[in-house]
């Protein structure tokens, strides 16, 4: 090994990033400094990727986890040749391809969007995941590593715990996670933190734990060889590195390992910016530049990975000719495409809660879609994913023909994890647990929105009418929480969410197929622990009536020229409708009533359809079991809405609907009051 071309790679790494950080007057130097060594030798060496297809199903994959050290990857993808030196010079600078943090850019390297710490390595967890799963049933061709990167902040975060845990109990060999460990944190130093044993912890959760000098080029070789000769565990490499190596002061004398170099530019601490270039051999005037002996070593470096890349792709060309069924199999898988589904052909049980109803599709699924991995966090026989369960199996170590993920309690993990499923591709996440615990999973489903990954969120006990479980178990403010996030467009310009609560059984067949055909967003599934009553058919079937929800909102019930139009989602349509008809009966009414399954697709659909479905200038009347807000964008200046305004309380699901309003009597007094009050 060149030592010297070794070490001047590293220092020019670290020089691009501190040039960054200061020319950007942000950014988090002293980290990236001591990061350095060990992404040098794990690209040059170790990662098996295509330089000319970067998005290569086959290849390596790197996690970041400590999404500050930006600065790290953008220097070394840019020796790799994944930006342009316009690029590092515009760290952090609006409409650049370097942002503060990492965002999902696969074409440059960029495996995944991080900043949250815990939830980058956590991913590459679920990369690993959806290896193994693809591996299982394409033997020997999904043999790739997947990498991450993790610092103090990140293990110390909870989630780790969840990822540490579960990497471990699968025997996830094909993970290997550096943990840079310089024993300084952004505001304190790490021993003012914490004092747990680190290694003992991993090794106690069935991982391989080395540690090593984190700037020795041969222990880190010796490291990464170890991790990816076993065959049983999933690997940390703990390199103590040191923080804001390489940094001297304005008289030449060394400046490292100190709190104030983690984040700011170096030109701010008591460390000299331009005697700190010079250490590292870079031009001051030039910071940007790439040193010649480096440019010429990493051109060879590229030349080899695509040898290899190719010599790879040759193994697979031979084996596509060998096994061409599950050729086409695989190439479906990694279409992302779905094979030909017929959801109305589900059997959906009269007056079913919609979390049985699907219970039943999920039961088609796992007959009719062999790459999705479903996941509960220890709830499959609640939520009703025992459905797809039973005929599958679970996921287990040196076992993953299955296709189920016992997560355990563990929501915040497993839905991140679920959100490394879809960005490794060839695989369909779902995930499962009861709604008001949508709480724990917010930030995975916001990096979920963020990345545009399609994942797929079951959640059910939807309402106070969890009941006798109390207020803790039941949702309020849950669907006005996640229905935010339809109101947010990504960096596509599109809604970043879809929420879909249906009506009764069979919209929840046409919800699934929604959310099955949502391959831009993430979509979730807002279910029913209680029976809801069916939906009555209007003029031709309840299944084709229903697949009108795909615009977001259609009339269930429909008479010309309405006296007043009623909107709901979930149960609470079955509710408005058997107050149409007391006041049809009794008050000679005429009723429309609108299942708004989700205010963010109505809501994109022309003007005529919208006013089509709630009239503009007519009185509208909103019940939901939720906050009032739910649906305030939806029923105009004069409308009326019932919802709730406080927690629940417990005590039998049809006590809570008496004593709360929600029965078809109360709402038929509120509606005539609210006629009452317009007139």
């Amino acid at each position: 090994m060149n030592k010297k071309i070794d070490e001047l790679s590293a220092d020019n790494i670290r020089a691009l990033a501190i040039s960054m950080v200061e020319k950007a007057n942000s950014g988090h130097p002293g980290g990236a400094m001591g990061g350095a060594d060990f992404m040098h030798i794990l690209y040059t060496e170790y990662m098996n990727f295509d330089p000319t297809e970067m998005d290569w199903s086959f290849r390596d994959r790197f996690f970041m986890d400590a999404g500050h050290l930006s600065a790290l990857m953008y220097a070394q993808y840019y020796l790799l040749g994944n930006f342009e030196k316009e690029d590092v010079r515009n760290f952090r600078q609006w409409d650049s391809v370097t942002p503060g943090h990492p965002e999902l850019d696969v074409l440059r390297g960029i495996e995944n969007t991080s900043g949250p710490l815990g939830q980058g390595h956590t991913m590459g967890v679920g990369a690993a995941i959806a290896a193994k799963f693809l591996d299982a049933r394409f033997e020997g061709l999904f043999d790739h590593k997947i990498y991450g990167f993790i610092t103090d902040g990140g293990v110390q975060e909870e989630i780790s715990q969840g990822a540490g845990r579960i990497a471990g109990h699968l025997g996830l060999n094909n993970f290997i996670l550096f943990y840079d460990s310089n024993d300084v944190q952004l505001s304190s130093m790490t021993n003012e933190v914490t004092s747990e044993d680190t290694a003992m912890k991993y090794e106690a959760w069935g991982w391989k734990v080395i540690t090593i000098d984190g700037h020795n080029h041969e222990q880190i070789r010796k490291a990464l060889d170890a991790a990816n000769a076993e065959t049983e565990k999933p690997t940390l490499i703990i390199g103590k590195t040191i923080m804001g190596k390489g940094c001297v002061t304005a008289n030449g004398s060394m400046y490292e390992g100190e709190c104030e170099l983690h984040g700011k530019p170096i030109g701010d601490t008591k460390a000299d910016y331009t005697k700190t270039l010079i250490n590292l051999s870079a031009n001051p005037e030039n910071p940007f530049d790439i040193y010649e002996e480096v440019a010429t070593y990493y051109a060879e470096i590229l030349a080899k990975k695509v040898a290899d890349a190719a010599a790879k792709k040759s193994k697979i060309a031979v084996w596509k000719t060998e096994n061409p069924a599950l050729t086409q199999k695989m190439d479906l898988f990694l279409s992302g495409k779905l094979p030909e589904l017929d959801l109305s052909s589900v059997i959906q049980k009269p007056n079913a809660a919609t979390r049985d109803a699907s219970s039943a599709v999920l039961a088609y699924l796992a007959e009719n879609v062999e790459n999705i991995i479903v996941s509960s966090a220890d709830l499959s026989n609640s939520d009703k994913t025992d459905g797809f369960l039973k005929k599958s199996s679970v996921l287990q170590k040196n076992d993953f023909s299955g296709a189920f993920l016992q997560a355990g309690v563990a929501e915040l993990t497993m839905t991140s994890i679920a959100n490394g499923i879809a960005l490794h591709g060839g695989v369909i996440p779902v995930v499962a647990t009861f709604f008001v615990f949508s709480d724990y999973m917010k930030p995975a489903i916001r990096l979920a929105a963020i990345q545009k990954l399609a994942v797929k969120y079951v959640w059910t006990h939807d309402s106070f009418r969890v009941g006798e479980d109390g207020p803790t178990h039941q949702p309020i403010e849950q669907e006005a929480q996640i229905r935010l996030l339809e109101k947010v467009k990504n960096h596509s310009g599109n809604q970043s969410f879809l929420a879909l609560r249906p009506a009764d059984a069979i919209e929840t067949s046409v919800a699934w197929n929604m959310a099955l055909n949502n391959t831009k967003t993430p979509t979730g599934l807002i279910l029913s622990r209680q029976n809801i009553a069916d939906i009555p058919v209007q003029k031709t079937s309840r299944y084709q009536e229903a697949t009108e929800a795909e615009k977001g909102g259609y009339l269930v019930k429909s008479t010309h020229n309405p006296d007043i139009t009623l909107i709901a989602n979930g149960s609470e349509v079955s509710t408005l409708i058997a107050a149409a008809t007391i006041l049809e009966n009794e008050k000679n009414l005429k009723i429309n009533v609108a299942s708004i399954i989700s205010e963010g697709l109505f809501k994109q659909q022309p003007k005529a359809y919208q006013e089509s479905v709630i009239p503009r200038g007519k009185l509208v009347f909103g019940l939901t079991a939720g906050l009032p807000v739910n649906l305030e964008g939806l029923i105009g200046d004069s409308g009326k809405i019932v919802g709730l305004d406080h927690f629940g309380y417990s005590a039998p699901a049809s006590v809570l609907d008496e004593k709360f309003g929600f029965t078809s009597q109360h709402v038929c007094e509120e509606i005539l009051k609210y006629i009452e009050e317009s007139n």
